[in-house]
């Protein structure tokens, strides 16, 4: 598989645009070359717009023109999307103290943050117009060379699936988006941050008349009966 890396602020910035992430989509759901005209139709767009944001796509390499063709004596373009694997790398980022660091992450997570977003929203909308979905959240126990492994074999696995050689007539289109993450652990409070927040909660902490705290629990109690029968 082929792979493209984006190591430069400028081609993070071009590739992280919500709607260059829309248009490379398209290109991809075409399952051929095709023209800026066809996927502006496609998108209900102007096709001047499109074309703006084609060349950009263009200038990095995630867009190529593969042939030309004249109709009706305008030459048309047909443009491929780049399918294979895309990696951001930091051309300093092994130097701690670059000024352009902090930048090129914050550039990054802006475009991780959109295509999350772009995958939940084809989930969510096939949620409610289809009645068969396929999600997993799966637990792995694993060392991280076995993890990139596993990754690596997924997208062996998914190869078949995406080259225009075996594209059928009655094929449908579907979009795949995985995603191998560690869980946020959370760091349990030290015993002193513990006595200070129960300390606070308290208000005058241990000259708490208890009559006061064992009233406070009862409407506790009281509020969560409630909330019961109201669910009921």
């Amino acid at each position: 598989m082929q792979h493209k890396v984006l190591s430069t602020i400028e081609e993070i910035k071009i590739y992280s645009d919500p709607y260059r992430i829309q248009i490379m989509n398209m290109f991809n759901k075409q399952g051929r070359p095709s023209t800026v005209k066809e996927i502006a139709d496609q998108m209900g767009e102007v096709p001047a717009k499109v074309h703006y944001h084609v060349k950009k796509l263009e200038k990095i390499g995630l867009l190529t023109i593969v042939s030309t063709r004249e109709i009706n004596g305008i030459i048309a373009k047909y443009y491929e999307p780049f399918t294979g694997e895309i990696h951001l790398r930091h051309e300093d980022e092994d130097k701690e103290n670059s000024p352009l660091k902090q930048v090129f992450r914050s550039e990054t997570l802006k475009l991780l943050n959109e295509m999350f977003e772009q995958s939940r929203q084809r989930f969510m909308h096939q949620a409610e117009t289809e009645n068969r979905m396929f999600l997993s959240d799966i637990t792995l126990y694993a060392t991280r060379d076995e993890v990139e492994e596993l990754y690596k074999n997924i997208i062996k696995l998914c190869e078949p699936y995406t080259t225009k050689e075996n594209h059928r007539g009655e094929d449908e289109v579907f979009q795949l988006f995985s995603a191998l993450s560690k869980p946020i652990v959370k760091i349990p409070a030290s015993k002193t941050d513990a006595k200070e927040k129960k300390k606070a909660t308290s208000g005058k902490g241990e000259s708490t008349p208890k009559k006061s705290r064992s009233r406070s629990v009862s409407k506790r109690q009281e509020s969560a009966s409630s909330d019961l029968e109201s669910e009921e």
